[in-house]
C-alpha cells in the first residue's frame, strides 16, 4: 500500500507470514473449499442415461404400439369381405358403410376392387389415388374419380410425384362434411399420413380399412394412438408376406385393421371377438399363414 491506511480489500486478504506466503493451515483450507466446490459442480450435472441397445428398443416400439391395438367385438356389424380373394380384399361391417356419401381408396396400383365394388352399390363416388401406378382400373358400374397423386403428411412434390394431406384432398373433392368410408394401403406411408390428420376429418369417417406396415418405430405408437381415440378396432389380419416370429406380440410386420368411429360403433359388453375373422384370407394363398396363435399351410 502506498498510503497509511489499510483497504477492505487488504483486510480480506489472507495474512503472509516471515516468509511471505500463506500458512499452511489457510493454504490447505482454500484447497480444500476448491475441492468441494469443484465435486458439487460435477454433482449437479445429470449423467446422460447409457443407451438402449436396439433389441430392447425395437421391443419397446412393439409392446407401446400394440397398447393401442384392442380388438373389440360389435354389436352392429355385420361382416362381409369386400374385393379381392385374396390380396387386396378386406374385410367391412355391410352395413356400417351404407351412408357413406363418397369412398376413398388408396394406393390401388391400378387395381381396385374395394373402392370399385361399394361404389357400384351405393351409386357413390370413389376416390382412387395413386401417383406411382397412374393405369386407371376397370371400374364398371361404378363411379371412379382418379387422381394422380399421393397422400402423405404435407403437400410435395417428391420425384415429380405430387402428394398432399387426407384433409386438403378431402376438402378440394368437395367433401368437407360428408360421411365417408376409407381404404388405405400405401406401403408405410400411412404412418405419418394418418398422424397428421385433424380429429374434425376423422370423425367424418365411418369405417376405415387400412394396411400398416412395419411394428418397429418408436414413431408408429402416437399414429395409432391419435386413432384409436376416435376408433374402435374391429378386426385386425396379418399379412402372411411378413410372417415372423421375431415382432412379438405381433405375428407379422404388416398387419391390416378395420377401423369403425366410434360414433357409430355399439360394443357388446364382455364379448371377445373372434380373431381371425371367418371373412379373412390369406393375402398370399401359396404360403403359410399366421393368424392369432397358430400357422396355417396353404390349402
Amino acid at each position: 500500500m502506498l498510503g497509511g491506511s489499510s483497504s477492505a480489500v487488504e483486510r480480506e486478504l489472507p495474512k503472509l507470514d516471515v516468509a511471505g506466503s500463506i500458512p499452511v493451515s489457510r493454504s490447505m483450507f482454500f484447497g480444500a473449499s476448491l475441492t468441494i466446490l469443484i465435486l458439487s459442480m460435477v454433482g449437479c450435472s445429470s449423467p446422460e442415461p447409457p443407451p438402449v441397445d436396439p433389441v430392447t428398443r425395437r421391443a419397446q416400439a412393439r409392446t407401446a404400439l400394440a397398447s393401442h391395438i384392442q380388438p373389440v367385438k360389435l354389436s352392429n356389424c355385420e361382416f362381409e369381405r369386400v374385393g379381392d380373394k385374396h390380396d387386396g380384399g378386406y374385410v367391412v361391417c355391410k352395413n356400417l358403410v351404407e351412408r357413406a356419401e363418397a369412398f376413398y381408396s388408396y394406393g390401388i396400383s391400378a387395381s381396385d376392387n374395394w373402392g370399385c365394388t361399394l361404389s357400384a352399390r351405393y351409386k357413390r363416388p370413389v376416390h382412387q389415388y395413386d401417383c406411382f401406378n397412374t393405369d386407371r382400373p376397370p371400374c364398371e358400374g361404378a363411379q371412379p374419380v382418379f387422381h394422380e397423386e399421393c397422400v402423405g403428411p404435407k403437400r410435395e412434390t417428391v420425384e415429380g410425384r405430387l402428394f398432399d394431406t387426407v384433409a386438403a384432398q378431402i376438402e378440394r373433392n368437395g367433401d368437407a362434411g360428408k360421411r365417408l368410408v376409407m381404404k388405405m394401403d400405401v406401403e408405410g406411408s400411412e404412418w405419418p399420413s394418418l398422424l397428421g390428420v385433424p380429429d374434425a376429418v376423422l370423425q367424418q369417417i365411418d369405417h376405415l380399412n387400412i394396411e400398416f406396415h412395419g411394428v418397429e418405430e418408436a414413431g408408429f405408437a402416437p399414429t395409432m394412438a391419435h386413432l384409436a381415440r376416435l376408433f374402435y378396432v374391429v378386426n385386425i389380419h396379418y399379412n402372411n408376406w411378413t410372417c415372423s416370429p421375431d415382432v412379438p406380440p405381433f405375428h407379422a410386420t404388416t398387419f391390416e385393421l378395420l377401423l369403425v368411429n366410434k360414433n357409430i360403433a355399439v360394443v357388446e359388453p364382455g364379448a371377445t371377438p373372434v380373431i381371425p375373422n371367418p371373412f379373412d384370407a390369406p393375402n398370399n394363398w401359396m404360403r403359410p399363414d399366421c393368424q392369432g396363435n397358430k400357422t396355417t399351410k396353404p390349402s
